[in-house]
């Protein structure tokens, strides 16, 4: 994935030139949708207090998601409208702006090799779509002509992803509290970037012998009891799972944050959009086939992934796809002139 930025710093350093783009935003239809979603439940997470993050957490309710809530109706203009999605639709629901940079299935650099413990796989998958995250968190953070950068505390003055999403920040007291968004993905950088350089949590060096479960080759279950856990043969800890799954959530909220705020501007005027949208398609292929990812916390930027479904992005035997509404992602096809 990292021939995909070959190009960003060169663009960075045009972005005080808006008026060089003439890419013009183009809505995939005009048809009248609104709604208000209810707000999942917030995962907040404290500055102060990260070590302990896992164990904080409450945990989310087992809540189906929102495309098998509405998946039993009729006609895919139902089921889009069900969403309430702002008018006009996001442009990264413009099939035409939801391309890819590269093609292939995604599925090949999700899948873990038969030879890599799972715990390890995990580990790599962390790290890796971190740093292609940050990535286009740079892109956001580059300073324009007065001096403030284009996710500040003015253009985006809470964490959200649309209207009907935000996120909240646990305080020195455990308070769940509003910050902005740059505040938020800056506090939200270090606590990720303390776990994944923290050895008692990802340890360079493993305590015993790793080795990859091979049921073609050995009769020993995965996990045998209570006392056995994932990447625990690789000298991982028992907390593990459950800090890379906040992890990845939290990188999925500054995604959805990253769509629903600054698309257009500036990835879409940038021509970074099918770089955008390489790393977040192999991002949620990824979440979901690891269980990084619950259906229910997708919701935020579930019509792209039925999109992405729909049009063949999301191979039909990855989970991404099983979480899909495939009448919403012809739909928005068929608004565009595509179906």
């Amino acid at each position: 994935m990292s021939n995909i930025f070959s190009g960003i710093n060169a663009r960075l350093r045009g972005t005080a030139n808006k008026t060089a783009s003439n890419k013009t935003p183009q809505s995939p239809a005009t048809d009248d949708v609104h709604h208000h979603l209810p707000s999942p439940s917030s995962h907040s997470v404290s500055s102060q207090s990260s070590a302990n993050l896992s164990s904080k957490l409450p945990p989310l309710p087992a809540s189906p998601s929102l495309s098998q809530s509405i998946g039993m109706m009729g006609t895919g203009e139902e089921a889009l409208n069900a969403y309430h999605l702002p008018r006009p639709l996001p442009l990264w629901l413009n099939p035409t702006a939801a391309k890819h940079i590269v093609k292939g299935n995604f599925m090949t650099l999700s899948a873990r090799p038969k030879t890599v413990e799972q715990g390890e796989w995990i580990a790599h998958q962390v790290v890796e779509h971190y740093r292609n995250l940050w990535n286009f968190v740079r892109v956001i953070y580059e300073k324009e002509e007065d001096g403030k950068s284009i996710c500040n505390s003015t253009t985006c003055p809470r964490m959200s992803a649309g209207t009907n999403h935000s996120y909240t920040w646990l305080n020195s007291r455990f308070e769940p509290i509003e910050l902005p968004a740059y505040e938020y993905i800056t506090l939200m950088q270090r606590w990720i970037s303390g776990k994944i350089d923290d050895t008692k949590i990802f340890p360079t060096e493993a305590s015993g012998v790793s080795f990859a479960h091979n049921p073609q080759i050995t009769t020993t279950a995965l996990l045998t009891g209570p006392d056995d856990w994932i990447g625990k043969r690789s000298g991982f800890p028992k907390e593990f799972f459950n800090i890379c799954q906040t992890i990845f959530l939290q990188m999925f909220r500054v995604y959805a944050h990253l769509y629903w705020a600054h698309f257009t501007e500036p990835f879409y005027h940038l021509n970074l959009e099918k770089q955008l949208n390489s790393c977040f398609s192999h991002f949620v292929l990824t979440a979901t086939a690891l269980d990084m990812l619950k259906p229910a916390e997708l919701e935020p930027m579930q019509p792209l992934i039925d999109l992405w479904a729909a049009n063949g992005t999301f191979p039909p035997e990855s989970k991404a796809y099983e979480y899909a509404n495939l009448k919403v992602g012809t739909r928005l096809m068929q608004m565009a002139g595509l179906a």
